[in-house]
């Protein structure tokens, strides 16, 4: 089948009234259009209204479908099936995270620890007899993309700093091992927010965390103003030995669970109420005075709750020393947890990954993609919100873990 006669006179035509972009633009429009004909054609077993012994199956319409090309975005027509599906060998059909889970999927099942499961998903990818040169080779083309997106410079300030953990299964040494993917996600300080880096580690210990926050500062972090986690003890250390001057901030979240931990399930709703009276205060001061009445409520029958609060209450406050507009954002690790949601979605469908790098190419691909979509999407803080920590910086990490009897 060739180009219709009438394509090309209309190519023609506009390319007279029309700039060499759009000429170039409407010229391949019109050979992709040619080409997926001849794909249906050759797949359906016969032309359009070709009367074959050959046909295999008939027509079904048109889907559009948007491809972003060096001369700009071509509208196709991708054409249907009746039976069977059909897409186009010009255009790309998976994104960088379906590439690597199915190179993922394709090393484990060469290694031979696949389980039936994976083994049928690499079916339902449309692998089988892959050879292990063409595995290396596909791994080896996402390994060089991760690596760019993980130890790409850090050119700007990010006054804000989020920190977690999810965890993998990952095969080492004949063993399967429960590994920590950690996570970092700041806030520019022109309000953009931004995947800063990941790494795998066999356990959140201090010197891991130290160790990855301190590749985040060789990089080029700067300006961390905030840093919101958990209270996990490896990461508390690892903190204020490489941001000192920078607040943090215990995720309220996790305390409420930690809280809830200490009373009885039907304790449980009256407690946090209890707790959710010092969240709900408006600043700093009157918080403060709140968690003391809290304390005072509470000491006589969840003694533990009480000292809990009055070691760690003021710990939920950092955010408090900052703009209004970013408090229900920087209070807790939740924009970070949605995060790690999305990785475990996709992690669960490989079960047990192979070896570290198999673990670390996928989450990178997963990271890369989605940091991808941050960029062209909304400010997470508009700029003049942003203006506003110009203003002196608040008290470091250090003052801010005082027990509060000691600061009134």
């Amino acid at each position: 089948m060739a180009i219709s006669r009438m394509s090309l006179l209309d190519l023609i035509h506009k390319s007279e009234v029309k700039g060499d972009s759009d000429f170039l633009r409407e010229g391949l429009k019109v050979l992709a259009q040619a080409v997926m004909e001849l794909e249906v054609s050759a797949k359906a077993g016969a032309d359009r209204f070709e009367r074959s012994e050959d046909r295999k199956t008939y027509r079904n319409g048109y889907r559009p479908r948007q491809w972003d090309t060096r001369v700009g975005s071509v509208d196709l027509r991708i054409p249907k099936l009746r039976e069977g599906s059909y897409f186009p060998s010009l255009l790309e059909p998976r994104r960088k995270g379906e590439h690597a889970l199915r190179a993922v999927l394709q090393e484990a099942y060469v290694l031979g620890v696949s389980t039936r499961k994976v083994d049928e998903l690499v079916k339902s990818l449309g692998i089988s007899g892959i050879s292990k040169s063409e595995v290396s080779r596909v791994c080896e083309d996402l390994d060089s993309v991760v690596s760019a997106f993980r130890n790409r410079p850090l050119e700007a300030a990010y006054p804000y700093l989020w920190l977690d953990a999810t965890y993998l299964k990952v095969r080492e040494n004949g063993r399967v091992l429960s590994m920590a993917m950690v996570v970092a996600v700041g806030v520019r300080e022109s309000g953009e927010r931004e995947i800063l880096g990941h790494d795998l580690g066999p356990a959140e210990d201090g010197a891991f965390w130290l160790g990855f926050l301190r590749s985040l500062v060789v990089r080029g972090l700067r300006g961390v103003q905030l840093v919101i986690s958990d209270a996990h003890v490896g990461l508390r250390q690892a903190i204020p030995a490489v941001f000192a001057t920078a607040c943090w901030q215990r995720c309220r979240v996790h305390f409420v669970r930690n809280v809830q931990s200490l009373v009885p399930k039907s304790a449980q709703p009256m407690v946090t109420g209890v707790i959710r009276t010092i969240i709900a205060q408006p600043d700093m001061v009157s918080a403060r005075v709140q968690i003391g009445r809290a304390i005072e409520s509470l000491a006589s029958r969840y003694p533990k709750v009480a000292t809990l609060l009055e070691e760690a209450g003021e710990e939920t406050l950092s955010h408090m020393a900052f703009p209004a507009e970013h408090r229900r954002q920087i209070h807790s690790t939740n924009p970070l947890e949605r995060l790690n949601k999305e990785i475990k979605r996709r992690t669960d469908v490989v079960g047990i990954f192979p070896n570290r790098e198999a673990a670390i190419r996928l989450v990178g691909a997963i990271l890369a993609e989605q940091n991808d979509e941050w960029a062209v999407g909304k400010r997470y803080f508009s700029q003049e919100s942003m203006s506003k920590l110009l203003q002196p910086a608040p008290e470091p990490f250090e003052r801010l873990l005082e027990p509060p009897t000691s600061r009134t």
